[in-house]
């Protein structure tokens, strides 16, 4: 869920920030439970104003009449005392005392009572982040060109002018992100970072800064606006001061939303959080404290989310030699399964460089995640198994890994994971097969031997529920058959009812998909036609190569291989029939003319055969 942009009270707990954790729902910010970071401010008694001893309801109509006047006669001088009182009715009744503030049409007053010259202005913005705690108020506060001179006063010096200034925009701005927007369009970013590295010490200025930081992230527009500031050395500088969690709580909450910026990612690690964080790790890793296991999770989590960007990866990779990376590697055998999963998702990042992939199986990384695998075979933690089989799939991808890795084991102890019922973890188990095989002919022959495998890539082919289980079984499936070029193979295959999803991927939106397929399709046809016949009849497999030649929108490739499985068929007597029923020759014909050399020459190849048969 997104963050919103929370409703700050002037009335609060000192300390505090009134953040919106992941996950929560979205509360009326009248009625918000969360604790206030503000110190509460000019407390008087209830009912009497402080600047007249009058009651307060006797008195809030005098007070709104005067602010008329000022904007009348065009002075600001002697409305503090209105002021007050106007504040003093807020605290008894807000949404009463704003609808009257309302009624009274004073908020023209208030842009120019926002000078800053103007010895009232913090209690104005104090006033109009009062009334903006009500959603009925905001489109009032913009109507009347609050926003503007708002923006223009967080360039005081005043630190209570800002506060109340940083309230009143963020009340004003709750839960919009249009009027967020319009904030980072006025270029509020590189102010706020800016008051954030001058008024580091002033805990609720540094916590309104935090707030607001939170929020304006979640706009992807602001992303580089934040990225031409320094706000990664100031975040950097003030979480290496926190020692309180909830300090470090509300650091995080920035941090996550600006570290998927991969500009910002490389800042981060130039300006030491990764150091900040690995210390974290170290101090709470063996603590059972809730607050101490929700740091070790978000301070593991935002590390791997650092190793997202290119150059950040590389840089904390260092050929192998980076103290992040030297680390993670001692988080894979740890008993703590959030350390294992972030060290398993580490080495999944890392595995993204294929020089990184060769250097880390060359010492031995495969064998620590085959038995971090091995601890989880049995109910084991499904997150972590996704990792650990994510980065032995990109491991994989380099043409010199793959038979040490087949050598390693890897293929065995993935098949044990065959059972899962888990879409995520069946998907990371069938890219990692499919990786390893590739143009390895003796272990796509042995897996394709496999009849559980098989037929369970043949179930897996069915789960419409899960498109990626679905495709990566499909593409399984064909690599089996390309690889291997076994009859043994296509037999198993054929006979588990493999040969109609390998139909259906020929029409795949994706056309590495289709042309897989259609090799798949060709090889057994060439192999063991007369075993498939009738599955590809039932497939409807004429039908469809006839549409994809006849389809202009068909790749030169899909176009040559259709062709190609044309002429195959033709030693079918079944399918030959059923094609000798279809317009084949005319199309085939206009593809002789083909701007692809391959498409024409395989169209005369083509049409003579369908000649000679016919």
């Amino acid at each position: 869920m997104e963050r919103e942009w929370r409703i700050i009270s002037s009335h609060a707990h000192p300390g505090r920030a009134d953040l919106k954790s992941h996950g929560e729902e979205t509360l009326d910010p009248i009625q918000s439970p969360f604790p206030r970071f503000l110190s509460e401010r000019s407390l008087l008694c209830p009912g009497i104003c402080g600047s007249c001893g009058m009651s307060i309801n006797n008195n809030l109509n005098d007070a709104l009449q005067k602010l008329k006047l000022t904007a009348a006669d065009g002075t600001s001088d002697n409305v503090e005392g209105c002021l007050d009182c106007l504040l003093q009715a807020l605290a008894q009744n807000n949404a009463e005392t704003s609808l009257k503030v309302q009624e009274s049409g004073i908020l023209h007053v208030f842009p120019r009572l926002l000078s800053p010259h103007c010895s009232c202005t913090a209690k104005v913005a104090n006033v109009i982040a009062e009334i903006a705690k009500n959603e009925f108020m905001r489109n009032s506060c913009v109507d009347t060109a609050l926003i503007p001179p708002l923006v223009q006063l967080l360039n005081n010096r005043d630190q209570e002018v800002l506060l109340q200034t940083g309230r009143a925009l963020g009340n004003i701005c709750y839960d919009s992100h249009a009027l967020q927007a319009q904030l980072i369009n006025m270029g509020v970013i590189p102010t706020l970072v800016q008051l954030l590295g001058i008024h580091s010490e002033h805990t609720a200025l540094t916590e309104m800064c935090l707030v607001a930081f939170g929020n304006l992230a979640e706009i992807e527009s602001s992303k580089e606006q934040f990225a031409s500031t320094k706000i990664a050395d100031e975040l950097v500088k003030l979480f290496k001061k926190q020692t309180e969690h909830e300090k470090k709580e509300m650091i995080f909450e920035v941090l996550a939303p600006l570290a998927e910026h991969d500009v910002i990612k490389l800042q981060l690690v130039d300006a030491g959080l990764v150091d900040c964080l690995l210390e974290l790790v170290q101090e709470t890793v063996d603590s059972n404290k809730e607050d101490d296991i929700s740091e070790l999770k978000t301070a593991s989590d935002l590390m791997v989310l650092l190793l997202l960007g290119d150059e950040s990866m590389q840089k904390l990779f260092d050929a192998g030699k980076g103290s992040v990376f030297q680390k993670v590697l001692s988080w894979l055998p740890s008993n703590n399964h959030q350390l294992q999963l972030a060290g398993a998702l580490a080495i999944a990042n890392f595995a993204r460089n294929d020089g990184n992939c060769i250097h880390m199986v060359e010492i031995g990384i495969v064998q620590k995640l085959l038995d971090l695998l091995d601890r989880h075979v049995e109910e084991g933690n499904v997150t972590v198994q996704h990792a650990a089989l994510s980065a032995l799939r990109n491991l994989a991808i380099p043409v010199s890994n793959k038979a040490k890795m087949l050598s390693a084991g890897v293929a065995e102890q993935v098949l044990k994971f065959l059972k899962s019922e888990m879409p995520p973890v069946q998907f990371k188990l069938l890219g990692t097969l499919r990786m390893l095989i590739d143009a390895q002919a003796e272990a796509a022959d042995k897996l394709g031997k496999n009849i559980k495998l098989v037929e369970r890539l043949v179930e897996w082919c069915d789960a419409k529920d899960h498109a990626g289980v679905m495709g990566e079984s499909n593409r399984l499936l064909s690599a089996l058959i390309r690889h291997s070029k076994s009859k043994d193979v296509v037999k198993a295959i054929v006979q588990s009812g493999g040969v109609k999803h390998l139909v259906t991927m020929a029409t795949s939106e994706h056309v590495i998909m289709q042309n897989e397929a259609l090799v798949a399709l060709g090889l057994i046809a060439a192999l063991e036609l007369g075993t498939a016949e009738q599955d590809l009849e039932n497939a409807k497999l004429v039908e469809i190569l006839h549409k994809l030649i006849s389809d202009d929108s068909s790749a030169p490739e899909i176009k040559y291989n259709s062709m190609i499985m044309i002429c195959t068929i033709m030693g079918s007597e079944l399918l030959r029939k059923e094609a000798q029923n279809m317009p084949f020759k005319e199309v085939v014909s206009k593809l002789r003319r083909h701007e692809n050399k391959l498409v024409a020459q395989q169209a005369l190849v083509t049409e003579q055969r369908l000649i000679i048969e016919s």
